[in-house]
């Protein structure tokens, strides 16, 4: 376990480490790298869904959602590098098509979109798998941070609660496509 948290820990420092270092690039160069984000359904935006997460407005918007990324992703690649890059990617894309098909048209950036999938990935995969594991780490991200469910409704203009809906939607799509690829142990009734 400690070695699995050891590599969890750095899997997530270097998450964490991308996002910072894209805003201190942002901010050091004269270029403007948010007009890469998402900017619904326009076709040369489209491939903003791949870089989404990591641009953000400015250090106050990344600050705020280093944190819940860090402590979500953290139990995230408990389960392992491989499901914590799949799952990562899955939200990334998930949520950020439907961010292109259905969001307002503004330019949407930022981690919180992740942030919400990793959330809605931990609470549903708790669902699947009822392992006293996934249930504790699941009640424990409700107890730190079940509070942002209320970020999926409209409140503020300059936040996309359309990126953290299709975020917590892409969370829940990829535990249940996780649960549907963990085979069920045989017991043994020897």
């Amino acid at each position: 376990m400690i070695v699995q948290s050891k590599a969890a820990f750095q899997l997530v420092l270097c998450l964490v480490g991308l996002l910072w270092l894209s805003e201190l690039v942002d901010y050091l160069i004269a270029f403007d790298l948010d007009q890469f984000g998402i900017f619904p359904r326009r076709l040369d935006n489209l491939w903003g869904i791949t870089v989404w997460p990591f641009l953000h407005g400015d250090f106050l918007h990344l600050i705020a959602n280093t944190l819940p990324l860090a402590v979500m992703g953290f139990f995230l690649a408990l389960r392992g590098v491989k499901t914590f890059m799949l799952v990562s990617i899955v939200i990334t894309l998930l949520a950020g098509l439907g961010v292109w098909i259905f969001g307002r048209p503004a330019y949407h950036i930022g981690a919180s979109g992740l942030v919400f999938g990793y959330f809605g990935f931990l609470l549903g995969i708790a669902w699947y798998e009822k392992s006293v594991k996934a249930i504790f780490i699941a009640c424990l991200t409700l107890f730190l941070y079940g509070g942002i469910v209320w970020g999926v409704l409209p409140s503020d203009q300059f936040v996309s609660w359309e990126g953290h809906l299709a975020g917590l939607v892409a969370g829940l799509f990829s535990a249940k496509l996780m649960a549907s690829t963990i085979r069920p142990r045989r017991e043994d009734h020897s």
